[in-house]
Parts: C-alpha cells; structure tokens; sequence
C-alpha cells in the first residue's frame, strides 16, 4: 500500500510486471475509487460544463463521454477529466483524486447565478476497472445487457454480478475495458464478484504501479506529470481535445496560441539502453544542449524496451530525432518514436 492524494492505495499485489502483462494478456481489475466524481444537473448543465471544461458538450448524446481538461485563463491545465451525458439535465464529470477539493470548488464558483448546480458525489461512490482482452467477456458472463453494445466512450445503466451500476466503456491502460461506478457500500462486494468471475480467464488485482506503467506504455498523460498549470493542452498534443469555441474558460489564451504556435512539445522517448528515466531528467540533443525535461519515465514491461515523456523545444521533438536523457549525470541515448509506445491490434 503507499500513500496517494489522501487515499491509501494498493502499489501492487502479485508485483508491478505481473499485473501490467496480466492486464495486456488477459484482465486486470482495478480499484479506483479515489477518484472524484462532480454532477451537474438543472436546466442550465450543458451550458455549465460547456463552460468549465473545454470540451463541446453540446455535441454529447445522452449515454456519450468524453475526454477534456478544465482550463484556467492562461490556457494552462487545472485538471484532465472525463465529461459524461447521463441525461438531457445531468452529467457527471470525473476528475483525478488530487485535484478533487480544488476543482469542485471552482466547478461552483462557475455555476454560481447559473440554472445549474454542481454536486460533489466522490464518496457516495465506488469506481472499478477491468482492463484487458478478456474484459468483455468476463463482464457479459454476470452482467443483464449486452455489453459489446456499450460503444467506445459510451455509457448504460446496467447490473453486474448482481449489482447496480453505470457502466462505462472507458480506461487508462491503452486496452479495451469499462469503468463500473457502484454505491460505495457495495465496491467491496462487486470487486469480489468479479474476481471469481474472473478467475478462469486469468483476471488479477491491479494496482498503482501496473496502472503508471501501463498507461505510459500506451502514452496517456497523467496530471502532475504531462499536465499542469504552467502546461498548455497545446504543448502535449491534446489540442484536438479542444473545443473551437469561445464558451470554455481559457478559451482566448487557446487561441492566441494556436495563432502564435508554442514553443514545447511533449516528446515520445524510446532509450538505446536498460537505464530507466524518471520525471525531472534533463534531456539535451545528442550534442548536449538543454533543451528539456523528462516528465514520465519507466520501463515497458509489455514492450520490453525503456521509456519517456519529456516537454522539450518544439523544434527536437520530431519524430526520428536523436536526444539524450541525464540519468544521474550521465548521458543515455533516446530516439524520438511515434506515439504511442504500444497498440492493441484491435485499435
């Protein structure tokens, strides 16, 4: 167990490898449940969310999701979440478990005046996820819908092993799954349901450390890490995220930055070598010159090869450039790779 944003959380069970190759080859299941989750609700929601995030919500259909950020008025990231349509006057929006006090704070700020409300649900709440290739099939074996009907970024209510739930076809491993919020009184019991269920496909707990990993190796930013204030949506790829509109908080700074161009880019980094990065490494050309920081680094254990995020100037960041990563002062050799590390098959 280690500390996390308030929350104690598993690191891992089995080990940190085991559950990433688990996760690629068979399932792994997830207790996410530090998340935060905020409704919105009343007749004036969709204008709200539409504000707040920089999302185009007013293109969701009931049932949709999708991925955005809540933007401060530089430009730079308060938080990334996932915005959902639950009805025509409702939507949930998850947001990351350090964020949670600060965001619901300014989610109400936003609506004061407005003909909507926001409404801090996170403890009311559990949040599972079952990641893998045999997800959808453990999950239809106990579950009362078809879920392969449950599209991409979709979402239903729903009863699994028993249990009412919403289930969302969403994730952070770079494999196909679904995120299940549950009545937090009854994670506990879903969570064991579905690891009997589970158990003959190879499904296993997951925890924090296979998660990083896994979502680095399918290159998925992570708040704190690609993600902060003093980043732009821009800097790390995420402008098509980005709504073209002038409703969202933020939205003029986007838009001198899309006129002007920005000086970073957030660099895909394969290394020659075994060293590992870790957040904060310099990187420099293959000549030396600083040029930036590694933000994400680990070893793929999927991929079998060693990896980084790094913000470094625009112009290094192509793909095929040759840099180098300090790892304790001494310089490894990294290629800049097409994003992202790994792919399933399926897409």
């Amino acid at each position: 167990m280690t500390a996390f944003a308030g929350w104690s959380m598993p690191l891992q069970y089995a080990g940190i490898i085991a559950e990433h190759r688990a996760v690629r080859a068979a399932a792994g299941l997830f207790d996410v449940s530090h998340m935060g989750e905020l409704d919105c609700t009343g007749s004036g929601a969709a204008a709200c969310v539409a504000r707040l995030t920089c999302a185009p919500v007013e293109r969701l259909e009931v049932g949709q999701a999708r991925y955005s950020m809540i933007l401060d008025q530089a430009g730079g990231i308060i938080d990334d979440v996932i915005v959902y349509r639950l009805d025509d006057q409702r939507y949930r929006i998850v947001i990351n478990a350090a964020n949670a006090a600060a965001v619901a704070e300014h989610a109400r700020t936003v609506a004061a005046g407005s003909a909507a409300e926001f409404r801090d649900a996170s403890r009311e709440l559990g949040l599972l996820a079952i990641q893998g290739p045999h997800a959808m099939g453990i999950v239809q074996g106990v579950a009362d819908t078809e879920v392969a009907a449950v599209g991409r970024y979709r979402c239903r209510r729903a009863q699994v092993a028993g249990v009412a739930v919403l289930l969302a076809r969403t994730g952070y491993t770079g494999e196909d799954g679904f995120e299940l919020f549950v009545a937090a009184e009854e994670a506990e019991t879903l969570w064991s349901r579905l690891l009997e269920a589970g158990a003959a496909t190879g499904l296993v707990p997951a925890g924090l450390g296979a998660r990083d990993t896994l979502r680095l190796e399918a290159a998925l930013p992570l708040y704190g890490h690609e993600l902060s204030r003093d980043v732009s949506p821009l800097e790390v790829g995420l402008g098509r995220f980005v709504a073209r509109t002038e409703t969202y908080i933020g939205a003029a700074a986007i838009r001198r930055q899309r006129a002007q161009g920005v000086a970073r880019a957030l660099a895909h980094l394969q290394l020659h070598g075994r060293a590992v990065a870790r957040a904060g490494y310099p990187v420099t050309t293959a000549a030396g010159e600083p040029i930036g920081t590694v933000t994400s680094g680990s070893y793929g254990p999927w991929v079998r090869r060693s990896l980084a995020l790094g913000l470094v100037a625009r112009q290094h960041a192509a793909v095929g450039g040759e840099l180098a990563i300090l790892i304790r002062g001494r310089p490894h050799a990294a290629t800049v790779v097409k994003r992202p590390f790994y792919q399933r098959e399926d897409g």
